[in-house]
């Protein structure tokens, strides 16, 4: 039976070099899988998975109004999809993770989503939460925090390296923008 996995995480965790493992053993084994990101990384170099330690491939973007599910059901009746996988789930709609759900349930292909589990207020993202409330499994990868514990929390800095509380919820970035911590860190980032 096909299921919908969430692997959650902060930043800096290897989501996107799980995903891309989890890729290559498919096609190793002559399986083939859709792959799908977020539409909303614009920067130079971007617009395909990619991870810190180098690997990376090209892979279908969707918005929010992108209907996923209709998508690859039209690729898999061409040839069998055996498996999806999603990056930066944490931009998926509600109605995206539900798209998902049924091609799990009904297609019987398995759905991999990875993502932020939570923004740089500690807020849910919307993906995620639906991704929280209905998915089948549910993996927290470990990111780690500077002083050695787990890390939870997404740190939003400005170009000095000072703590950002407020501002839109999502601001595509990287490790110039962003620092993963543990939760009692990142408190004390933001009273700083």
């Amino acid at each position: 039976m096909a299921k919908l996995y969430f692997y959650y995480a902060s930043m800096n965790a290897g989501k996107s070099s799980t995903l891309l493992q989890a890729a290559f053993n498919y096609d190793e084994r002559g399986m083939r899988v859709s792959l799908w990101t977020a539409a909303l990384d614009d920067r130079p170099g971007f617009g395909a998975i990619s991870s810190r330690i180098g690997l990376s491939s090209d892979a279908h973007r969707y918005e929010a109004e992108t209907d996923i599910e209709a998508r690859v059901l039209a690729d898999h009746a061409e040839d069998a999809i055996a498996c999806v996988l999603v990056d930066e789930a944490q931009f998926l709609s509600g109605e995206q993770v539900w798209q998902l759900a049924r091609l799990a349930d009904d297609a019987g292909i398995p759905v991999l989503c990875y993502g932020l589990r939570t923004d740089f207020q500690g807020q849910l993202f919307p993906g995620s939460a639906a991704l929280l409330g209905i998915a089948d499994a549910l993996v927290e990868m470990k990111a780690v925090c500077d002083c050695g514990r787990k890390a939870t929390m997404n740190l939003r800095v400005d170009a000095d390296g000072k703590a950002v509380s407020e501002g839109a919820q999502t601001e595509i970035g990287g490790n110039d923008r962003y620092v993963a911590l543990c939760r009692k860190h990142f408190r004390q980032a933001l009273a700083g």
